[in-house]
């Protein structure tokens, strides 16, 4: 089964709330088997656009354990806080 990778490009709007939302998701993935890859800030766009200053990327072991952490009841409940911290699209990939 391949890996899936969950990217998210960020633009902070309220620090207090990103910091809350960040603090609790990692609870929310662990029971799928997500794994947080790497989350940076932005340094230059080489090439292209981009509207975001921050990335996240976190692995799960398939699509299905993906779409299964972003519909469960945990995470959902993490959407409102998310909405007031940041801009955010989250984008799947499956390898």
């Amino acid at each position: 089964m391949a890996s899936a990778y969950l990217v998210g490009n960020i633009t902070v709007l309220n620090p207090d709330k990103w910091a809350e939302y960040r603090a609790k998701v990692p609870d929310t993935i662990a029971p799928w088997g997500g794994e947080l890859m790497f989350r940076g800030k932005l340094n230059a766009v080489l090439s292209g656009n981009t509207g975001h200053t921050d990335v996240v990327a976190i692995r799960f072991p398939s699509i299905d354990a993906l779409e299964n952490w972003h519909s469960s009841p945990e995470y959902q409940a993490l959407i409102p806080i998310r909405e007031e911290a940041a801009k955010m699209d989250l984008i799947s990939y499956e390898e």
